[in-house]
C-alpha cells in the first residue's frame, strides 16, 4: 500500500515543470510499477504525489482513456498500452534484434537463458531474454529492474565506471540489498569483486540474487567517456555448472558482445 511511501512534497510533484500534467502522470504510472501489488487507489495516489484527489482524478481519467492504466473497482493498475510501446521501443533497438540472432545460432548459449540489460542509476533493466534453458526460468523477465550488486551484468557494468562514481553510488557505510545467504553485504565486498572483474574481463554471480543458480555477465563495448551501458549475462543451474561450461558461456558472451559493440567489424 502507499501507506508505507515517502509523500511528494506538499506542493505537489510537477509544479516546478513546464509540462506539470505529464510528470504527474509519469509519477503514477512509476507509482503503480512500484506498487508491491501493482494496484493503488485514488487516495493512494493523492497521497503519492501530494496533488487533490480531484487533480489526481483528472489524471487518472486522462491515463485509462488512452488506456495506459487499467481501473477494477476502486483499484488502478497499468494498462496494456504500455505493453505495446515498450515491445515497440524494443523493436527498434538494432541490438536487440541482433542478440536473438546470435543466441539462436550460437553453439552454447543457444541453448541456455541469456539476456541483455543496460544501466538505470544504482540498477539495471533487462531488455530481451533468450530462452534456449526451459529449466531456468524463475530468473528475471523482460522489463524487471535489479540493483546493481545483486546481478552479475550489474557488477560488470559497474566495473566500466569511474572509481570515484562507484565511490559516490556505494559509499563504504552502504547496506547493500540482500536476496539470498550468498548476496553481498558490504560495498567493500562490492568493490573487491569489482576489481577483480575488471582484470578477469567479466563477471560472476553465485548464487546471490536465486538460490541454485549461477550467471555470468560481459559489458557491450561502445564508444564514449562514460563507457558501456549494455551488458549480456547468461544464467545456469548451480548443480551443473562447470569451469569448461563458463568458458565456453565467457567466449560466446564477448563474441556477441563484440558484435553488439562493433556491427561493421
Amino acid at each position: 500500500m502507499a501507506d508505507s511511501r515517502t509523500p511528494r512534497s506538499a506542493e505537489g510533484l510537477g509544479s516546478s515543470s513546464p509540462a506539470p500534467a505529464v510528470t504527474r502522470a509519469a509519477a503514477v504510472l512509476d507509482a503503480l510499477a512500484e506498487a508491491p501489488s501493482g494496484r493503488l487507489t485514488l487516495s493512494d495516489l493523492s497521497r503519492e504525489l501530494g496533488i487533490p484527489k480531484s487533480s489526481t482524478s483528472n489524471l487518472l481519467m486522462a491515463l485509462e482513456e488512452a488506456r495506459l492504466i487499467t481501473r477494477e473497482g476502486a483499484d488502478f493498475s497499468l494498462g496494456r498500452k504500455l505493453v505495446e510501446l515498450g515491445a515497440a521501443y524494443l523493436s527498434r533497438l538494432d541490438e536487440v534484434q541482433e542478440f536473438y540472432k546470435f543466441c539462436e545460432q550460437a553453439p552454447t548459449l543457444s541453448g541456455e537463458t541469456v539476456r541483455i540489460a543496460m544501466i538505470d542509476g544504482d540498477h539495471i533493466i533487462y531488455l530481451a531474454r533468450y530462452e534456449g534453458h526451459p529449466a531456468v526460468r524463475l530468473t528475471s523477465n523482460i522489463g524487471d529492474k535489479m540493483p546493481l550488486s545483486l546481478s552479475a551484468v550489474g557488477k560488470v557494468l559497474l566495473a566500466q565506471l569511474h572509481d570515484h562514481d562507484i565511490e559516490a553510488m556505494f559509499p563504504d557505510d552502504v547496506e547493500l540489498p540482500v536476496m539470498t545467504p550468498k548476496s553481498l553485504r558490504s560495498a567493500a565486498e562490492l568493490k573487491s569483486q569489482v576489481a577483480a572483474i575488471r582484470k578477469k574481463g567479466y563477471a560472476l554471480e553465485d548464487e546471490e540474487s536465486t538460490l541454485g543458480v549461477v550467471c555470468l555477465a560481459v559489458p557491450v563495448p561502445t564508444h564514449g567517456a562514460h563507457g558501456p551501458s549494455l551488458g549480456l549475462s547468461v544464467t545456469a543451474l548451480k548443480a551443473t555448472f562447470s569451469e569448461e561450461q563458463a568458458a565456453l558461456m565467457v567466449k560466446e558472451l564477448k563474441e556477441l558482445a563484440h558484435s553488439l559493440g562493433n556491427p561493421m567489424g
